[in-house]
This record gives structure tokens, sequence and C-alpha cells, in this order.
């Protein structure tokens, strides 16, 4: 019998242990006297509601106390439905708190708008407070005269808050610098003159209005360094000349591969013509135009046209030899 009113004492004990858990899950007294010696005005029923909704306490509480403390008045309901809408209401409410502190005009449903398209909203203020350096990369680019300038340009930036939605970010501004530049650095007639006043490209680029339609105000554009590459020029005109050279072999390939058809076509008619002679010559017999005589005298004067050809070579590489 004792054993059974142990177990169920046990019982009783596990049962109540798990509905003070439940009680304090859905109750979070702690953040609500927390919230009450902040000055902030919690109630439980709202706690709970939070947790019926699926929204931690604490991520609406905490900031609330937060904005409190610096003097702004927020509505726990906007602070739910942001947080609902997938928005970072810690991160908002400090994005608040530093504009206020920097006597910048954000609203809570600016700095809203600006958390759901996916900017930092505090990284933005702290922008706009203090302005950012941002470092191009090594941007190459062609004088008149053919040599290759390479560029670095340093952009210092503000956030501007009223176009933060919708504006174009880093990656526009980088680009539009880095064309800028090779414009700026394309037009200088000799790559002395970009190398002599640098400050030259930064005056040319920032009159160009890069940051319209972006979400940063231009302050300043500085060259930060300024190197020499290649002689693209000379390295155009050489490949122009041995494309140029290539074409002249490619002309006299063709010409001598004519000339050689050309000297095989004369010789098959040779041995054409050559052909021809045997039987010419029995024509001659048969019709009585060519006498055996005729014929002998005609072989001597070739063996003597022979022996003459061939003592004229050996003479003339005598003379070489000597």
């Amino acid at each position: 019998m004792d054993e059974l009113v142990g177990v169920g004492v046990v019982a009783a004990a596990g049962i109540a242990i798990a509905i003070i858990g439940l009680f304090l899950y859905f109750v979070p007294i702690g953040l609500w006297i927390t919230a009450i010696f902040s000055g902030v005005r919690v109630g439980l029923g709202a706690l709970v509601g939070m947790r019926l909704r699926k929204i931690p306490p604490g991520e609406i509480v905490r900031p609330l106390i937060n904005a409190t403390k610096a003097g702004l008045e927020l509505e726990i309901g906007q602070m739910e439905a942001h947080y609902l809408a997938g928005g970072n209401v810690g991160r908002v409410v400090a994005a608040l708190i530093s504009a206020d502190r920097a006597n910048i005009d954000l609203t809570w449903r600016r700095a809203t708008a600006i958390d759901l398209a996916g900017r930092d909203v505090l990284e933005a203020v702290q922008v706009s407070v203090n302005p950012k350096v941002i470092n191009t990369p090594r941007i190459a680019a062609v004088a008149k005269d053919g040599i290759q300038v390479m560029a670095v340009a340093r952009v210092t930036v503000r956030a501007n808050i009223d176009r933060l939605v919708g504006g174009a970010g880093e990656e526009t501004i980088i680009a539009r610098v880095g064309e800028g530049t090779v414009s700026s650095i394309g037009s200088a007639t000799d790559h002395k003159e970009v190398l002599e006043s640098p400050d030259a490209i930064s005056r040319l680029v920032l009159q160009r209005g890069l940051d319209a339609g972006t979400a940063f105000e231009i302050l300043s554009i500085d060259i930060a360094d300024v190197d020499i590459g290649r002689n693209i020029g000379a390295e155009l005109q050489t490949d122009q000349a041995e494309a140029n050279k290539r074409i002249a072999q490619a002309n006299a390939e063709e010409r001598r591969a004519m000339a050689v058809a050309r000297e095989q076509e004369m010789r098959a008619r040779v041995v054409e013509a050559e052909a021809q002679i045997p039987m010419a010559m029995a024509e001659a017999f048969r019709s009585g135009n060519l006498g055996i005589m005729d014929y002998y005298r005609m072989q001597n004067v070739e063996a003597d046209t022979k022996m003459r050809q061939s003592l004229a070579d050996d003479d003339e590489q005598r003379g070489e030899i000597q």
C-alpha cells in the first residue's frame, strides 16, 4: 500500500512539474517582470498571445525595452507584424535608435521596408553617419598612345536612406567607377598625362553622376594607385605585321604551287611530243621522205651535240672548282 502511495506521489509531482513548466512556457514570468521594472507595460495576456502566434516574446519585448529606454514609442502590434513578415525586429529597433541619436529622419515604416527589402538597415544608418570607403579592383585601360595604364580607385560613399529600397548596391558603384576610369584613361592623348595628374581622372569620373539610381551618395573618388602595363599599341602592330607576313607567305606558296603545276603540264606536253617522234620517223621512212643515210646523219649530229654539251658542262665545273 505504501508503495502505491509513493508511486502516486511521484506521478502527481511529475504532473505538477509538467503543468508548471507548460505555464512558464506560455507565461514568461521572468520576461514580464523585467519589462515591468524597465517601465514597459506588457500584459501577461499579450505574452501568452505571442506564444500562441508562435512569436518568441523575447524577440519583441527586449527590443521594446531598448526603444523605450531610448525615448522611442513603438507599438507591440507593429513589431509583431514585422516579425511575422520575416523581418528582424531587433535590427530595426537598433537602427531607429542610432538614427534618432544622429538626427536622421527614419520612421518605423521606412525602416521595416528597408529590412524586408533584404538590406541591413542598421548598417545603412551607420554608413549614413560614417561614410564608407569602397576600393575598386585594378582597372586596366589603354591611352591613345597605346600604353596600358592600370589604376585602383577609392570611392567614399554615404548611404542614402531615401533610396535604399529599390536602389542599386555597391556592385553598381564599382562597375560605374570602373567604366568611367576606363573612359577617362582612354581619352588621354599620352599615358604620361595620367601619371602626372591622376586627379584629372577623379574629376572626370565624379562629374558623371555615377550615384544616380543607387542607394549611395558618392562623396569623393580618389585614385589610390597608378601603374604602367603593357605596350598594347606595339603588340597590335607586331601582331598585324605577323599576320601580313603569313598572308604574303600564303600568296607566295600559292604562286609557287601554280608554277610547279605549270611546269609539270609543260613537261607532260614535251613527253607527249617526244612520244610522237618515232611515229613521225616511221611514217617518213614509209613515205620515202627520209632515207637511211639521212637518219644516220641525224644520229651523228645528235651524238655530236651531246658530246659538246658534256664537254661544256665539264669546263663549267672546273671553273667553279678553281
